[in-house]
């Protein structure tokens, strides 16, 4: 290939990439109810939560210096539409599902959200020593944080893959031997990472070369990564991979579902949270706040039919 060609394309590939950063923090909220599961929302604006109101049996669950207060302080991981990210960076409203169920949950309990934004993989830490009483981020239900953690479920969500939209050389993944000799991204602290980094062996094994992993602390850094051809394949939430591929600019093509996991509120191991936020959740499942929020965000097949304390993972 001439310089001169080479040259251009790194212009054109150079010049798109604001607007590729722009779809990777969905920052569109017309577009960022699109791409889920259960198909497009009507719109991403709708306000589905402000008209909740306190349940007093719930309420009756908290524990009582939380009732007096008033006040829970969320850990939340924000920059991966649809779960959570800011529409607009200027005034850096957090939308996205996460956003919503954490602040109906607030309504039926009578609370008030202090929300922090904080790195993904430093929020289950806080949570032990007790910055923060609750994390959100899409963590999903997993044998490992079992061990330290609580959950309180809320949708069901999982692994999943993705790949530049015209490549074809690889096909839906059913087995990680399948990656053998790529590099596939991740992102940092997450289930994905764990799972590509305990399976390596299995390219060892059958005497392939392994695959590499390159883990990164932005969603947004993640998708440029793929888009730049530094990753071959992306390994990530299976409704925010539905997301990307259903905005034109990414240029991504959702490859399947790997691992399908419960995904649920986050809790320090025996937090006395966790009851009164069961209780809010299926309270929003019995009066159909829960499926407005869903179809909102464009997520029905992420709906569960009750919320659960620390389920196992999924098998």
């Amino acid at each position: 290939m001439r310089t001169t060609t080479v040259r251009r394309r790194l212009l054109a590939t150079t010049a798109l990439l604001p607007v590729l950063a722009l779809a990777a923090c969905g920052s569109d909220p017309k577009i960022a109810g699109a791409a889920g599961a259960g198909g497009p929302a009507a719109t991403a604006t709708e306000d589905v939560v402000s008209g909740l109101g306190r349940s007093e049996s719930a309420a009756a669950l908290l524990p009582e210096e939380v009732r007096k207060s008033g006040v829970v302080k969320f850990g939340s991981s924000f920059g991966t539409p649809p779960s959570a990210y800011y529409a607009d960076q200027t005034t850096k409203k957090p939308v996205g599902v996460d956003v919503d169920f954490t602040d109906a949950v607030a309504k039926v309990l009578g609370l008030t959200v202090q929300r922090q934004d904080a790195a993904f993989e430093t929020i289950l830490p806080a949570l032990d020593s007790g910055k923060f009483d609750v994390g959100t981020g899409n963590f999903g239900v997993t044998t490992a944080r079992l061990k330290t953690i609580d959950f309180v479920t809320y949708i069901d969500d999982g692994q999943g893959f993705a790949v530049q939209k015209d490549n074809t050389s690889v096909q839906p993944v059913t087995d990680l031997a399948q990656l053998c000799g790529l590099t596939i991204g991740t992102g940092a602290g997450t289930t994905f990472e764990t799972t590509l980094n305990n399976k390596k062996n299995v390219c060892t094994d059958a005497g392939k070369k392994p695959y590499e992993v390159k883990a990164f602390s932005e969603g947004g850094a993640l998708l440029t990564g793929l888009q730049q051809g530094r990753v071959d394949v992306e390994m990530s939430t299976i409704n925010g991979l539905r997301h990307q591929a259903a905005q034109e600019a990414a240029g991504v093509r959702f490859l399947n579902e790997f691992h399908r996991l419960d995904v649920g509120f986050a809790f320090k191991k025996g937090s006395p949270l966790t009851p009164a936020f069961q209780a809010a959740v299926n309270q929003l499942i019995k009066d159909g706040t829960y499926e407005r929020i869903l179809r909102k965000w464009g997520l029905a097949d992420s709906a569960i039919k009750e919320s659960q304390i620390s389920p196992p993972e999924h098998p």
